[in-house]
Order: structure tokens, then sequence, then C-alpha cells
């Protein structure tokens, strides 16, 4: 990629780890696997890893387009309205566990991509929902209306104290100021009200073992946190009570029922071997190590 074609695509690179102002940052890796090449730095203070320099909004934007959700980029995602009978009980699982502690009220789902999370809440919630994808948004906004947001965290008109569930289910990878987003979620929380996250912990083995082979490091993701440093972030903003689950929350059973969208023959039921092995083997963590990088945070508003 020439120079010209970097400036057109990155920003001025940073100078201060974007989470703990810290000076002290330096290359972690050159992630060399796609066609847009990037560096991801890290803080030796906080241990923040994040894309440095980072793209600019509207190259971040057309990674989003119709190609990322129909296998047609080099980076991409699936349609999960293909999947929407197998998603549904891994949907329902968490849905379940959010109302052992809030059962009624308004949820949000930031990054609601084609709503499927939302239409499962809908039986107990009000949804609400915010996607940056035009090509993804507009479906859950032929469903709910003006209760979906096209756009971002930082350009919505939802009023404060407003939501009883947020949730952020590998969002918040994506965004170049997390820290805000977070603060921006306890604003939008009602007392008592919880914000549920699912991202990678960098700190983990698995992340530590394969480096910059490590799957996670994709053009999409901009911000890479280790347990310790999301914590923190959270703290600072506010939540004072943090639960976390390794490596989901909603248990081994519909994650195995889920994968069956891609099973072709009787012999792809082989592959809940490798399935049920990354689940156990996560369960092995002790103070800030995890055996896999899986991680899962119910962060809630308390006064």
């Amino acid at each position: 990629m020439s120079s010209h074609n970097q400036s057109e695509i990155f920003n001025i690179a940073q100078l201060t780890c974007p989470l703990c102002r810290s000076k002290n940052i330096k290359l972690h890796y050159n992630i060399k696997k796609y066609t847009l090449q990037f560096k991801v730095d890290k803080c030796a203070d906080c241990g923040f890893i994040f894309m440095n320099p980072r793209l600019k909004d509207r190259a971040m934007i057309d990674l989003y387009s119709e190609n990322y959700y129909t296998g047609n980029a080099e980076y991409s995602y699936y349609d999960e309205r293909q999947a929407l009978k197998h998603s549904e009980y891994v949907w329902k699982k968490r849905v379940k566990k959010i109302r052992q502690y809030t059962d009624s009220g308004n949820f949000l789902d930031v990054g609601c991509a084609f709503g499927g999370l939302l239409k499962t809440a809908s039986d107990y919630f009000t949804p609400f929902g915010i996607e940056l994808s035009k090509y993804s948004g507009k479906y859950p906004k032929s469903l709910f209306g003006d209760n979906i947001h096209i756009g971002s965290l930082a350009d919505h008109s939802f009023k404060a104290d407003f939501f009883s569930v947020i949730t952020m289910i590998e969002l918040i990878e994506h965004l170049a100021d997390p820290a805000a987003a977070v603060s921006e979620c306890f604003r939008l929380l009602k007392n008592n009200g919880l914000l549920v996250i699912q991202t990678a912990n960098m700190d983990a083995l698995q992340a530590k073992l394969l480096k910059d082979k490590y799957a996670y490091y994709m053009p999409g993701h901009v911000s890479y946190f280790s347990k310790s440093n999301l914590v923190d972030m959270l703290q600072r903003a506010g939540f004072k009570k943090i639960k976390i689950f390794y490596p989901v929350e909603f248990g081994l059973l519909p994650k195995l029922l889920k994968s069956r969208y891609q099973f072709k023959s009787g012999f792809d039921y082989l592959r809940w071997v490798r399935i049920a092995y990354y689940h156990y083997i996560s369960k092995i963590r002790f103070g800030n190590f995890a055996a896999t990088s899986s991680m899962v945070v119910y962060a809630f508003k308390k006064e």
C-alpha cells in the first residue's frame, strides 16, 4: 500500500495510550495477514493494545458494507438471518441469563447488526439498537422503526437513565474510543442497570502463544483489552459491581447447537469435540491468568 493510500485510510499515529494517556507505548505487532496491513502498539503501563495509527472514520464505515456480511470481502462476518434458528439458541440463553439480574425495561444492543438478539429480547424488553452499518441496520429498523439508530454511541439521541440493559457483544474492540463509549453507556443506564460486554482477553495464554497470528487481530478491531484494564476502565466510568464469565455466561450447549448451522454431514459433529475442549479449558484461570481469551463482563450501575 502506498504512502498516499495510507494517508487516505489511516489517521496520524497517536503518541499516548488511549486508555491511561501514558507515553510509554511501543510497537507490539505488525499485522500482515490482510491486504489492509496495520500496526498495533501496546502500553507498557496499563497493557492496553490498540491499532496505531487508527483507521479514519470513513475507512472504518466502509469495512461494514454488504460485502462484509455476504462473505465477499477479505474481512467479513456472516448474515445472522441465514442462521436464525441456530443463533437463537445462544440469544435465548443469553437473555435468560440477563433476566436473572433485570427482567424488564428498555434494552439497547450496540452493534445490533440485523437485530437478532433484539428480536429475542423483545419478548421481555422494549428493544432499541445502534448499528454503524447502513446495510445491516436497515433490517432491524424495518422491524423496530425509530428505536434503531444508524450511527454510533457518539451521535444518537437516546436519553440518560433510559435503559435497563445495554449489550456490546463483540463490539467494544471495534471502537476507537472505548472509554468514552463505556462512559456513555453508564450515562444511558438506569440505576441498577446492566452493561454486558463480550470481547477477548489479550492477557490470556491463547493470545500470547499465537502472537500476531491470533485471529482477533483483524482490520475492524482497533482496541484490545486484558481483563484488568477492561475492569479498570469500567470502574473509572462509575461501574462498581463487575462480574466476569469464562468463556461465556450461557454455557456450552447453546454453542454446540449454534455450530450446526455450518454442518453439511454427520461427520461435522466431530467439531463438537473441539468446541467442548475449548469451552472447558477456558475454565482454567486464576487472578489475571486465563487459558483462553474468551470472556464476558457484566457491569452494574449502582448509586
